[in-house]
């Protein structure tokens, strides 16, 4: 039995058929972890016993008859932003090294009411702030596909989980791209859900009104199903939606025939690899087979994302991360005054790009500049989303790369920037708080992963969906997988 590369389809139809129990599933995954995760360094912390428990419930409940749920015995992995109870949870920070949280997010109770299995928390950059995983305090984890690469961020534990077969599928979270720009670098299916879709309760905080909770997975399906599970209303999180939750993956087969898919010419006019440029032209070429018409669309305020986002999401950082201070939260240092307490606690529990954000946060909210900054990116913020509506009066959805290059070499980002600007296409989507999803679409000629970007309406995931199934039918992966790590295949 080799359940590391099933499906949650796979995985669900053979518990229900008894040709597997859960208990067997985990203890595959259990074991692979073991052997491969030594190499690809994307664990920050599992608990088999617990995970072996929890999957012998599974068992007990289908031998008696009981329900037991559209997820039941899935092996999912959490990226350590979410709240897990009884699993250590640290944002990938010194600050909260060795918390364990008393409680469940909500996104993980309605997991485990869905009958899946948590397997283990998965590497982060700190605080989320990062594309490349690089900036977690504890480990870098490794693209699966070529192991001198970097797997994205910041949910690049989660992606190369999933990517590598350590688990079915991952939960991210994405504020600026998160999600799927590390989906696109390991070859998986990313999914950001329209701001609200989904609780944040129990999140650890970075940008609020930018965070959002979302699937990684091997197959649109299989994200279709776990975004069924964690949607819906949540009266503990305020900014929660309480829109009805369609049945995402009924309309996955109904093909793009008469899709309308626009093309906003300023995703297309940048710095883009040849490969990608030739990817995205191959997945034009296929949908159009299939019956899509395609538009040109503008959105002329693109270019002032980036900046817009660098100063909205560092100032909420800087009010969300004033509460660790060794005294409401975080590791408290030893300290002779309050101010020193506070000097110490957050000098050596914050890294660098913690700092950097807090630093620009707290200066774009300073009295005298905070009209100058916050304000003026707030004002850039509305037409952005003005962009976006007016595009979509063309157009059911939009066709984008999602980053301008595959995945890169450790240290190749020489400075911040450098970084940033790797997120130039998935920025756009948070600011407005739409649905974003990232498909593979091809391979470069090294063999590396690219991604496809589909954004679409207000809380219509399912057109998304629909038109990545496509996506993935026609120009996907299929059988490939990576082998750039030892013991993988």
């Amino acid at each position: 039995m080799n359940p590391e590369f099933w499906t949650i389809g796979d995985i669900t139809r053979r518990i229900a058929a008894g040709e597997v129990t859960a208990s067997q599933i985990v203890n595959a995954m259990t074991s692979r972890i073991a052997n491969v995760d030594r190499s690809l360094e994307a664990f920050l912390a599992t608990d088999s016993h617990a995970s072996l428990r929890d999957a012998a419930e599974v068992d007990r409940k289908h031998k008696a008859g009981e329900p037991i749920g559209p997820l039941a015995g899935v092996p999912i992995a959490l990226k350590d932003m979410i709240v897990t109870k009884g699993l250590t949870t640290t944002a990938g920070s010194k600050i909260l090294a060795g918390w364990e949280p008393p409680y469940d997010a909500t996104v993980v109770e309605r997991l485990r009411a869905a009958g899946a299995v948590i397997i283990g928390k998965v590497n982060c950059d700190e605080f989320g702030m990062g594309s490349s995983t690089e900036r977690s305090a504890f480990k870098k984890t490794v693209n699966p596909w070529d192991s001198s690469r970097v797997p994205g961020g910041s949910s690049g534990g989660s992606s190369a989980a999933v990517a590598a077969g350590l688990c079915t599928a991952s939960l991210g979270t994405d504020t600026g791209g998160s999600i799927r720009q590390p989906a696109a670098f390991c070859g998986v299916v990313g999914l950001k859900p329209t701001y609200g879709r989904v609780s944040r309760w129990g999140i650890v905080a970075f940008a609020s009104s930018l965070d959002q909770v979302g699937p990684i997975t091997r197959t649109v399906a299989d994200a279709a199903l776990v975004l069924q599970a964690i949607a819906g209303h949540d009266p503990r999180d305020s900014t929660s939606l309480t829109a009805p939750v369609p049945v995402f993956s009924e309309g996955l087969t109904d093909g793009v025939e008469g899709l309308k898919i626009g093309l906003p010419k300023e995703y297309f006019e940048g710095a883009i690899d040849a490969d990608v440029k030739s990817a995205l032209e191959a997945t034009i070429t296929a949908l159009k087979s299939k019956g899509a018409i395609f538009v040109d669309v503008s959105l002329p305020h693109t270019s002032l994302a980036l900046p817009a986002y660098y100063i909205v999401a560092p100032a909420e950082a800087s009010s969300n991360l004033a509460r660790y201070d060794g005294i409401r939260y975080g590791k408290r240092a030893e300290a002779t005054d309050l101010l020193e307490l506070y000097r110490r606690t957050r000098g050596a529990g914050f890294g660098p790009e913690v700092k950097r954000r807090i630093m620009l946060g707290t200066y774009a909210l300073r009295s005298g500049y905070y009209d100058a900054f916050y304000k003026k990116a707030q004002q850039i913020r509305a037409l952005i989303k003005r962009d976006f509506d007016e595009a979509f009066t063309q157009c059911d959805v939009l066709l984008t790369p999602t980053t301008p290059t595959a995945a890169y070499k450790f240290g190749a980002k020489a400075t911040p920037l450098d970084m940033y600007l790797g997120d130039i296409f998935t920025l756009a989507c948070n600011l407005a708080g739409l649905p974003g999803l990232s498909v593979p679409c091809g391979l470069t000629s090294d063999g590396l992963p690219i991604g496809a970007q589909l954004l679409g309406k207000p809380l219509d995931e399912a057109t998304l969906l629909r038109a990545g199934a496509t996506i993935e039918a026609t120009v996907g992966l299929g059988d490939k997988r990576p082998s750039g790590v030892r013991g993988i295949s």
